[in-house]
C-alpha cells in the first residue's frame, strides 16, 4: 500500500477498483493535521482523467500492471489488431481503448500493451520514434528567425509543427509522450 508521499507522476494506482496512473500531483501541508495530496489522475482503461485530493491517513493500493511486447499489424472499421510477440496470439483493442495512442501507432511497429486483470488496456511507445514526413509547405529562404516552425503531416497522419529546415519525405524523431518534434532523422 502507498501512502500520499509516494505518489509522483507516473504512479500507478487502484482508484475505485480501476487503474489509473498519476499525471500530477501536488503535495500540501497543512498546520497540525498531516498533509494532503491534490492529484489528476488518467484512467488507463478508457482514458478518461479526474481531480482528487487524497488525504494524509490515506492508503492506496499499487496497480498491479503486466507489461507484454506486441506488433501493431492493422486497424478495422471498429478495431485495432495486435499480435503478441512471444505467444503470436492475435487480439484487438477497440478504437476508445487505444484512443490519441492511434496518431502514432505504424504498421508492424513494435508497442508494449499493459495488462490489467489479463485484458490488454493500453499502449505505451518508445519514447522516442522515427516517422516520415509525408506532407510539408515548402521553407522560405528569409524566414531564419529563432525556433520558426511550420505544420507537418507524417506518414501516420498526426500533425505537428517542425522546424522550417524539414521537407517532404525527411525522417523525423517524435516525442510520443508529448507529440512534438525532437530531431531530423540520422541518414545512414
Amino acid at each position: 500500500m502507498f501512502d500520499i508521499n509516494d505518489l509522483k507522476l507516473g504512479t500507478k494506482i487502484i482508484f475505485n477498483d480501476k487503474p489509473y496512473q498519476v499525471i500530477f500531483a501536488q503535495h500540501s501541508k497543512l498546520g497540525r493535521g498531516g498533509g494532503i495530496l491534490r492529484a489528476k489522475i488518467k484512467n488507463l482503461i478508457d482514458g478518461s482523467t479526474i481531480d482528487h485530493t487524497f488525504s494524509g491517513a490515506e492508503k492506496i493500493e499499487p496497480a498491479q500492471l503486466e507489461t507484454k511486447k506486441a506488433q501493431y499489424l492493422y486497424n478495422d472499421i471498429e478495431n485495432y489488431n495486435f499480435m503478441n510477440s512471444t505467444s503470436f496470439e492475435q487480439f484487438s483493442l477497440t478504437k476508445k481503448q487505444v484512443g490519441d495512442s492511434a496518431k502514432f501507432l505504424k504498421e508492424n511497429s513494435d508497442v508494449d500493451l499493459l495488462y490489467f486483470d489479463n485484458e490488454p488496456i493500453n499502449i505505451q511507445f518508445p519514447i522516442k520514434m522515427s516517422f516520415k514526413v509525408t506532407y510539408t509547405e515548402p521553407g522560405f529562404k528569409g524566414n531564419t528567425a529563432s525556433t520558426v516552425t511550420k505544420p507537418a503531416t507524417i506518414e501516420t497522419g498526426a500533425q505537428l509543427a517542425v522546424p522550417l529546415f524539414i521537407k517532404e519525405g525527411d525522417e523525423i524523431i517524435v516525442d510520443t509522450r508529448t507529440g512534438e518534434y525532437v530531431e531530423r532523422a540520422s541518414t545512414k
